[in-house]
């Protein structure tokens, strides 16, 4: 399906109208003379980890552990960035790393076989 000119001009500014809202609503709501409710600060303190563990769940979810390599090249990818992070403590630089090596290792040590 195509959408007419005017179509695709009206979800361009919507989805910048909602990028916008996203980005400065939060700082129009709780402007920096004043303190945010408790549970604004709790949140902005553990969401991080949970969203964190959900992705890892997500990212996880589908690993086959009883065939071919058994999620071992997703298990030495996790212990990297587990690792780097432990060592630099740099977030974009563990997930790199870790990305590299698994794409690494899929490509080039356990190498998976299409299916036709």
């Amino acid at each position: 399906m195509t959408m007419t000119i005017w179509q695709g001009a009206i979800t361009i500014v919507t989805v910048v109208l909602g990028t916008m809202c996203t980005r400065f609503l939060p700082f129009l709501v709780f402007p920096e003379s004043k303190q945010p409710p408790r549970i604004i600060e709790y949140f902005g303190q553990v969401l991080p980890y949970a969203m964190t563990g959900l992705l890892v769940v997500y990212a996880l979810r589908n690993t086959p552990i009883l065939t071919g390599s058994h999620g071992l090249p997703e298990l030495i990818a996790c212990t990297v960035i587990v690792l780097l992070h432990v060592w630099k403590r740099n977030m974009l630089l563990s997930i790199a790393g870790g990305t590299i090596v698994y794409m690494l290792l899929v490509q080039l040590v356990f190498l998976r076989h299409p299916t036709r």
